[in-house]
C-alpha cells in the first residue's frame, strides 16, 4: 500500500481497537500515542516536523505499537474479504502489515481482485502502491515478498521443476553489508566481541531465513563471511591479505569460532510455516 503507515484515519483506527479493548485509560494512552510530534530529517536538510494534536492519520514510523496497530486496521480488509466469500470468488490473501499478495486461480480473477480491493481500500482510506503492485504469473516471473523470492525453480536431484522460496538477493546484499560494517577496517573492538556480534546476526538470520530453498543462499553468505572475516583478521595482525594459508575456512568456521551457516542448515530441522 502506499504511505500506509502515513494515512491510517485515527478515528477508524480507534473504533477498531475499541472494538477489543474496553479500558477507557488504555485508548487514551494510544490516542496520546497517535498525537505525538515527530521530527524528521533528510540527510543534512533542516529538521521538519509532522504529527502533533492536529493531525487526524498516521501512526508514528519507529514507534513500537506501530507495527501492532497497522496490523489492527488492516484486519478490516481481511475481515470483509472473508466475510463477503472473497475467498472462493477472487482468491487467498496473505498480508503482514502494509504488503499482502493475492493468490488467484486465473489471471482474470486476478484482475478482478486487484480492482476490488482498490475499490476497498480507498473506503478504509488507504490506496495502492502503483509502483509496487503489479500481476504476475508465478509459474514464469519469480516475486519478493517478506524477504523472500518465490519462483519455479529446478530440483537438483528429480530435475523437474517446483515452487520454492529462497532469501532474496536483497535480503542478502542487506545482511553482507551489515557484515562488511561490523567488519570494517580499523575497528578498535575486541575480537571476543565482536565475533559475538557478528554470530548473533548470522543466527538472527539465519532464524528468519530458515524456510524453503536456502541452501544457495546460505552459500553465498558463508563465502562472503570467511572472505571479510580472514581480510579483517590479517590486517589486524599484520599478514599479507590475500594469503589463504593463514585464517583458512576450515579455521574461521572452527578454532576462531564463527557461525557456519551451511552446518546449521543440515543440522536443524525442517520448517514448514508457509503449509
Amino acid at each position: 500500500m502506499s504511505k500506509y503507515f502515513d494515512t491510517i484515519p485515527h478515528a477508524d483506527l480507534l473504533k477498531s481497537v475499541a472494538r477489543r479493548v474496553a479500558d477507557g485509560k488504555i485508548l487514551r494512552l494510544l490516542k496520546m500515542w497517535l498525537k505525538s510530534p515527530m521530527e524528521e530529517r533528510e540527510g543534512s536538510g533542516p529538521p521538519r516536523m509532522s504529527g502533533g494534536k492536529k493531525s487526524k492519520q498516521g501512526t508514528p514510523q519507529g514507534g513500537v505499537v506501530s507495527p501492532l496497530l497497522a496490523n489492527v486496521y488492516i484486519n478490516r480488509l481481511l475481515r470483509h474479504w472473508r466475510q463477503t466469500g472473497a475467498t472462493q470468488k477472487l482468491g487467498q490473501i496473505v498480508s503482514y502489515a502494509d504488503d499482502f499478495v493475492i493468490l488467484c486461480a486465473t489471471r482474470r480473477q486476478a484482475k478482478q481482485s486487484l480492482g476490488q480491493v482498490g475499490r476497498w481500500l480507498a473506503k478504509l482510506g488507504l490506496a495502492l502502491n502503483p509502483t509496487k503492485t503489479r500481476l504476475c504469473n508465478v509459474w514464469e516471473e519469480p516475486f519478493d515478498f517478506l524477504g523472500f523470492t518465490f519462483s519455479r525453480v529446478r530440483h537438483i536431484r528429480k530435475g523437474h521443476r517446483l515452487f520454492d522460496a529462497e532469501p532474496s538477493k536483497t535480503a542478502q546484499k542487506r545482511l553482507k553489508d551489515k557484515v562488511n560494517a561490523r567488519l570494517r577496517r580499523g575497528n578498535p573492538a575486541p575480537w571476543p566481541q565482536m565475533l559475538e556480534r557478528l554470530n548473533r546476526l548470522l543466527q538472527g538470520w539465519a532464524n528468519y531465513f530458515s524456510f524453503g530453498f536456502v541452501s544457495r543462499a546460505y552459500r553465498s553468505i558463508w563465502w562472503h563471511v570467511a572472505i571479510r572475516v580472514r581480510r579483517f583478521l590479517c590486517k589486524r595482525h599484520r599478514l599479507p591479505v590475500h594469503s589463504s594459508s593463514r585464517f583458512t575456512c576450515g579455521e574461521i568456521y572452527g578454532e576462531v569460532g564463527v557461525l557456519d551457516l551451511c552446518r546449521l542448515r543440515h543440522q536443524r530441522s525442517p520448517v514448514h510455516a508457509l503449509s
